[in-house]
């Protein structure tokens, strides 16, 4: 897998970091974009000894920014390969009638609309060179629910279920569309989920080995890497120490 230029939202950490490192080999080209911009520095300093990289600062929810940062592509970075759609996060865990309504919108126009942006300005090049795949960073949250889950499982539900109907779409043409939904994952995750509170989202790792960012980007490697005329629709994955709970029944 040398040669491609991939595109990574999310990328000054977590899962897009790792994903970044997992695919910085020689040859390859590297489009990273974040909103945060010196994380983004420090990890193309590590990087850049072994591939080509361009940074770009973006707010995925900014649909005027995403296609501008797709247009003044520099030549050699135009033609994307591989998208990954990796921005999003999960914002509180109060049930839906207490829970912050600006937080709702954060996770739908990060996860649902940022992810649609990206696609739908890099999908037609792709489309026009009969080539590229993309990959949907989902989560288990799509398939399963939790207290406390209530719109970033209805956002992640979208990215499995748009990622779906990608497929349908780009049937004729050699473009894959693969979803990944990861489990219990130790990342920054938690810490944005509550908002800087370290202590509560340790307490989410608690006694478990979970999964890790270098997991995922294992995982997104092996789908990229499958011969051509292979596509993984869907992957889902937990760590052993994570499994569905039994159904919730109330006797009060």
């Amino acid at each position: 897998m040398a040669g491609k230029t991939f595109f990574i939202t999310g990328a000054s950490s977590g899962f897009g970091a790792a994903c970044a490192r997992s695919f910085a080999v020689a040859g390859n080209r590297l489009i990273l974009a974040a909103r945060r911009e010196e994380p983004l520095l420090k990890l193309r300093d590590e990087l850049s000894q072994n591939t080509t990289v361009h940074l770009l600062t973006l707010d995925v929810r900014d649909r005027e920014a995403v296609r501008h940062a797709v247009v003044s592509l520099p030549d050699q970075f135009h033609e994307i390969d591989v998208l990954i759609n990796n921005a999003g996060l999960a914002l509180g865990l109060e049930p839906a009638h207490q829970v912050d309504l600006d937080d709702w919108e954060v996770m739908v126009d990060t996860n649902i609309k940022g992810l649609m942006y990206c696609t739908r300005f890099m999908l037609p090049g792709m489309v026009a060179r009969n080539r590229g795949h993309i990959v949907n960073i989902s989560s288990t949250a799509a398939s399963w629910p939790y207290p406390g889950g209530n719109v970033y499982g209805g956002t992640k539900a979208f990215v499995l279920q748009f990622s779906r109907n990608l497929r349908a779409d780009l049937l004729g043409t050699k473009v894959r569309v693969s979803c990944i939904q990861p489990g219990m994952a130790e990342t920054e995750f938690s810490e944005v989920r509550f908002k800087g509170n370290s202590g509560q989202a340790e307490k989410v790792y608690a006694g478990t080995e979970p999964l890790t960012a270098a997991d995922i980007a294992d995982t997104v490697k092996w789908i990229v890497e499958r011969p051509a005329h292979v596509n993984i629709n869907n992957i889902e994955l937990m760590c052993i120490d994570q499994s569905w709970g039994h159904l919730a029944v109330d006797r009060s």
